[in-house]
């Protein structure tokens, strides 16, 4: 993603409904916006932008380090593209190439707010077990919640 992403940027940042099991709040303003992504999106290690043909991002797919021998997947998505498959085959195609990018990583996970149904099945088609329920496991927005531990590893076969 790049500055210029950013009116397509806030077509899922400002909608509390895609924010509401993420740990940021819908984002306010285009200031608001333009400095997230600055600060925040292009200083990330690895944030890949979810695109359509047309190279416009409606969302983006992120990898962030655990520790040595683990990272974490995570994933945002606009409202508007939920349910269509773009959120289970950008993460099918992360999933693929991760354990090449990182040869040294020996699970990838995820963490899913136990409510989050949409994003729980997105990760069981691609292949990711469920490991089971992390109770009162993250606090998010004040709220400390259940969460749903999924993991992947390089042993596993992608679906």
């Amino acid at each position: 993603m790049t500055l210029s992403d950013v009116d397509d940027y806030m077509v899922w940042a400002t909608d509390a409904e895609v924010a509401r099991f993420c740990s940021w709040e819908p984002c306010t303003s285009r200031e608001e916006a333009v400095k997230y992504i600055t600060d925040s999106v292009l200083t990330h290690p690895w944030l890949r932008a979810i695109c359509l043909e047309d190279d416009r991002p409606i969302g983006y797919i992120l990898i962030m380090a655990v520790d040595n021998i683990r990272k974490e997947i995570g994933y945002v998505l606009a409202r508007k593209y939920w349910g269509k498959g773009f959120a289970t085959e950008a993460v099918r195609l992360v999933t693929a190439e991760i354990f090449n990018e990182f040869p040294e990583i020996e699970r990838l996970e995820a963490l899913v707010d136990v409510n989050n149904f949409g994003s729980q099945r997105v990760l069981e088609k691609v292949g990711f077990t469920r490991e089971g329920v992390m109770r009162k496991f993250l606090c998010i927005k004040g709220s400390v919640r259940d969460t749903v531990m999924f993991s992947f590893l390089p042993s596993d076969t992608l679906k």
